[in-house]
């Protein structure tokens, strides 16, 4: 049965960042995806805390938040008095189990098939990687083995120009 996409998954797509060595999601932007103020996202987080380990969510740190901001994943204006949460897959998935509306099911869905979908594409590209580093290898191989045989042919041919001695012809003398 094929859903309707509430949210176009480039959309969702953008709003993953890298940081700390995992893909997250800003708690601003998972509100405005879910339809909700970021105040009460992050109120129903903060009354459901044992659900949301380190791993799940963090808050980012000024440093981070700076980086952010100046490479204008985030807004740098809006009354925003704390530092962000921002949410790991998993974290996303459970707020699923705190966010109770249909809007922020469906969302939730897609945003996981959107990070399912990133992890694929990874594991593809890291396929690739493998492969050419092996076509490399096997190219300098062969540009060593290319290398020699034209070394052997400047051999041969300098043997070719410089006889050493005069060769005794065969056959009938008169």
């Amino acid at each position: 049965m094929a859903e309707k996409q509430i949210i176009p998954d480039e959309v969702v797509a953008n709003k993953i960042y890298y940081i700390r060595d995992c893909k997250v999601m800003l708690d601003s932007h998972l509100a405005e995806l879910y339809g909700v103020e970021t105040r009460v996202l992050n109120q129903q987080v903060k009354r459901n805390m044992d659900r949301f380990p380190e791993d799940f969510m963090f808050q980012l740190t000024e440093f981070e938040w700076e980086t952010l901001k100046a490479h204008k994943t985030a807004s740098s204006w809006g009354g925003r008095r704390k530092l962000p949460n921002v949410f790991t897959e998993h974290g996303v998935l459970m707020l699923s189990s705190v966010l109770k509306s249909k809007r922020a099911i469906a969302v939730n869905i897609q945003i996981m098939r959107v990070f399912t979908r990133l992890r694929e594409m990874l594991t593809d590209n890291l396929s690739i990687k493998l492969e050419i580093e092996s076509i490399k290898k096997k190219l300098a191989n062969q540009s060593s083995n290319i290398e020699l045989v034209f070394n052997y042919l400047d051999e041969l041919n300098t043997k070719l120009e410089k006889p050493s001695k005069p060769r005794n012809k065969i056959g009938y003398k008169k």
